[in-house]
């Protein structure tokens, strides 16, 4: 950038170059999109483990909103005449009510919310309008924040993308946000079976017969084409279970404690749970409070947790909901196959950018600039993993399903760390990783040297080899006795 940006400098690409040159020193972008009603300000509450986003049929609901790491709790308004307006608070001072004044949604670009939190200081979360909603405006501008856009590249570096069943609405944005010239493909798309606990009318086995659907869809060719992984998560019970507060952990152990066939009787339905009259001490405003916040899932998973013992206290019963909505392995695959990524992500967006303003905008050293950026996205060896990665996912390589799945995990796929390439536990020593090192490396280089492989497939092996490299490499300095 620093060697471009002077050859540009008053031109109108200047200040495409300065955004992009920004963009390399801020966080991650991760966008959480999907149809109407699918979740997602529910599911970026949860990740954050703060009611941030609205949730409601809100005028704010219609805006896409950033939320960032923040020294302070702030809200500005980036308006589609170029100027910015910061919000006050609206009338209940509380974090999701948000006052936009004399301002229409469709006066706002987007708006941006500076919040102290740990969980956004490695990336930054944006809310989306749903796709396929009965506004077609509100579609579109979901699509023109996340699709590339003239510059070549999207605004989000990775999407969560939140389905309840497979539509062609969800396909086309897939393919939308896929079709990057900088060749940023499955890699950077994760699919989230949403609202899991809804699944079979909220029985016992939901989250279970939710695991099996989503099992389903990872391997449906359409889709391991267009996102990484499909995932189940009960989005509202880990975002209230997260928030959970003490009254609610009592009204819920009154419930366990109430005669077993009253409050099962009140569970059969969520209308007779909300609404029915019951001899239970939890009265139905409570109890209707309970349901919206927890779902009747969620409900009926903390009655059995507390009756059966397994659970005694607020922190406990929150700490089981969270697990078992999973939330944790959509934490873990955001920081290990996302964040763990973003300088290579980031670099490869200002790559893009750059092929983007030589094309549009030549100048005489063109050639040599563009020579330059095909040495470097053909040389680095990082980007090199994340082509192949995405060619793996797409059965682009006619690899066995065991070499393709080892190879995938050998790339990063499961996690940057050298034991999860390697399949070890998180703890393996040195001598064990280079042992697993030595052994993989020997067994890819057979492939890559193998004569009646496809060429296609050597040179895939090729690639996974000097990974094995690294990792060796790595795994016997970290082994080397000190001094």
């Amino acid at each position: 950038m620093a060697k471009v940006a002077p050859l540009y400098r008053g031109a109108p690409a200047a200040p495409v170059l300065e955004r992009a040159t920004r963009r390399l020193d801020e966080p991650l972008r991760v966008a959480i999109a999907g149809r109407l009603k699918a979740g997602k300000s529910t599911l970026l509450n949860a990740l954050v483990g703060q009611e941030l986003a609205a949730t409601d049929a809100g005028e704010c609901t219609r805006i896409v909103t950033w939320f960032r790491d923040g020294h302070t709790y702030r809200v500005q308004a980036l308006l589609r005449d170029g100027s910015a307006r910061q919000l006050p608070p609206g009338p209940t001072g509380g974090l999701l009510d948000i006052d936009l004044g004399r301002l229409g949604a469709d006066d706002v670009d987007r708006l941006l919310v500076d919040w102290p939190s740990q969980a956004l200081r490695s990336m930054t979360l944006v809310d989306t309008p749903g796709l396929d909603s009965l506004s077609a405006e509100l579609s579109r501008r979901t699509e023109a924040a996340l699709a590339p856009g003239a510059g070549g590249i999207s605004e989000a570096d990775a999407v969560v993308y939140l389905m309840r069943h497979v539509h062609a609405s969800d396909m086309r944005f897939l393919e939308a946000f896929r079709d990057d010239p900088g060749e940023r493909r499955a890699i950077n798309a994760v699919g989230v079976l949403a609202r899991a606990d809804e699944v079979g009318h909220a029985r016992p086995d939901a989250l279970e017969s939710a695991a099996t659907i989503a099992a389903r869809y990872r391997e449906d060719q359409r889709l391991r084409g267009l996102c990484q992984t499909v995932m189940p998560v009960a989005g509202l019970l880990a975002a209230s279970a997260a928030t959970l507060r003490e009254d609610e952990f009592r009204a819920l152990g009154r419930l366990a404690t109430a005669p077993e066939a009253d409050t099962d009787r009140l569970l059969l339905s969520a209308s007779r749970f909300a609404t029915a009259e019951a001899d239970v001490d939890v009265d139905a405003r409570r109890r209707a409070f309970l349901l919206d916040r927890y779902g009747l899932f969620g409900v009926r998973r903390s009655v059995r947790l507390l009756r059966e013992g397994t659970v005694t206290t607020a922190g406990e019963l929150s700490r089981e909901l969270v697990r078992e909505s999973g939330l944790g392995p959509l934490r873990e695959v955001l920081t290990t196959r996302f964040a763990g990524r973003a300088d290579v992500l980031r670099a490869q967006s200002a790559l893009t950018v750059l092929e983007g303003v030589i094309k549009r905008w030549p100048v005489s050293t063109a050639a040599s600039l563009r020579t330059e950026i095909e040495q470097i996205t053909a040389g680095a060896h990082e980007f090199v993993e994340v082509r192949l990665l995405d060619r793996l996912h797409t059965g682009a390589i006619p690899l066995p399903d065991e070499e393709r799945f080892e190879a995938e995990r050998l790339l990063g796929g499961e996690g940057l760390a050298p034991p999860a390439r390697l399949g070890l536990p998180d703890d393996a020593r040195g001598e064990e990783v280079a042992r697993a090192a030595q052994s993989t490396l020997g067994r890819w280089q057979r492939r890559a040297e193998h004569p009646g492989s496809p060429r296609e497939v050597r040179d895939a092996a090729r690639a996974v080899v000097r990974t094995c490299e690294g990792l060796l490499v790595s795994a016997r300095r970290v082994g080397r006795p000190a001094g």
